[in-house]
């Protein structure tokens, strides 16, 4: 199996597993079999497990797997989360978040949180309530005694999160990606698909990493029974297509595991046909036809630019990144190499007129 791959936080510098570790399903195992999915995960190069769980029972197996091995793996921790019950609960009650949390780090033997997570921010009410209470405030002291390493925010509302990266207190956004949710498509599909991509660019902007839920729809995408477009996609398509968005670091879907774990894994080292996404454009709404997703369809272009990624860095300049300009600058090949082939404009599934494109991003950086 090919060996993990890395992507770093703009903010701290951690190199964090392109996949990490949900525990919303892992709750289906026995407690065994939890601490081998885990220890297996850090054997493969997993370094990233985020701990909104549907139950307290992972809780203890996590703390057994990690025992001797906390210092390779970051945990996201979310305040809000409460176990008190044994099965998940959501509250932004102070004194609950506070038991809750020192709960989950008894369980998880640990006296740090790598990123302490406002949890499950979707509505106006719900980001007043812990402004309100005091929750924000209390994440950032503990930030400044060291207990929490970075902050974070878990949402599926661009406009919530757009809300909270305006207090500038962002290191981590845990968000709902996926092609069902980016077009409308769903309960969770909040806001167009620029409102979302926009959201995307800013983060690669402001240098807050994505962590992506949901990445399969909640599964919806996985069957053409219940995917919103009446066709499947697998999870190595999913996976990509999450991973080809600006900003995102890790995706962290849940496993049953080891043999969920295992067939995750083989991401790694499938070839570019079992990831290619492109098939969405057959069932994307009419108002994503003539944008690029970067999916690199139209590889291999024959002068050899990387037109997805001109096209990514492109975007990400224009809504204000700096460090976007220096990317493309580095570029062995840029958008004014191309020879106006066509190649590109017959190859793209969403009609984007890629050769028209590299001109204007050729004008645009002036190169």
């Amino acid at each position: 199996m090919k060996t993990m791959q890395y992507r770093r936080l703009p903010h701290g510098g951690e190199e964090i597993s392109i996949i990490g570790l949900g525990t919303s399903s892992i709750q289906a195992a026995n407690e065994q079999e939890i601490e081998e999915t885990v220890c297996r995960a850090l054997e493969q190069g997993i370094n990233y497990f985020d701990m909104a769980s549907a139950e307290a029972k992972p809780f203890q197996a996590y703390g057994r797997a990690l025992a001797g091995k906390r210092n390779r793996a970051y945990l996201q921790i979310h305040f809000g989360a409460d176990y008190s019950s044994g099965t998940y609960g959501w509250t932004t009650s102070p004194d609950r978040i506070r038991r809750s949390v020192e709960w989950q780090l008894r369980a998880l033997q640990t006296d740090y949180i790598d990123f302490g997570f406002i949890h499950c921010i979707d509505e106006e009410a719900d980001l007043r309530k812990v402004e309100k209470a005091g929750v924000i405030r209390h994440i950032q002291e503990l930030k400044e005694q060291g207990i929490v390493r970075h902050i974070g925010l878990s949402s599926h509302t661009p406009a919530l999160a757009e809300r909270v990266l305006d207090m500038g207190i962002l290191d981590m956004l845990m968000f709902s990606i996926n092609p069902g949710y980016d077009y409308s498509r769903g309960d969770y599909g909040i806001g167009n698909v620029e409102e979302r991509m926009a959201l995307y660019r800013r983060c690669e902007k402001e240098g807050v990493g994505i962590c992506v839920m949901k990445a399969f729809c909640g599964g919806q995408l996985l069957d053409e029974k219940t995917s919103p477009f009446g066709q499947a996609l697998t999870e190595y398509q999913c996976l990509q297509y999450a991973l080809d968005k600006p900003g995102v670091l890790t995706v962290v879907p849940g496993v049953r595991g080891k043999a969920d774990l295992d067939r995750l894994l083989g991401f790694l080292e499938a070839g570019e046909e079992e990831r290619d996404y492109s098939v969405i454009a057959g069932f994307a709404p009419q108002d994503a036809e003539g944008t690029c997703v970067y999916c690199n369809h139209c590889k291999p272009c024959p002068a050899g630019l990387d037109i997805g990624l001109i096209n990514k860095y492109f975007d990400l300049a224009a809504a204000g990144d700096q460090l976007a300009r220096s990317h493309y600058e580095n570029l062995e090949k840029t958008a004014s190499d191309c020879i106006r082939c066509g190649h590109c404009n017959r190859r793209c599934p969403f009609h984007t007129d890629q050769v028209s494109r590299m001109g204007e991003i050729a004008a645009y950086f002036g190169k």
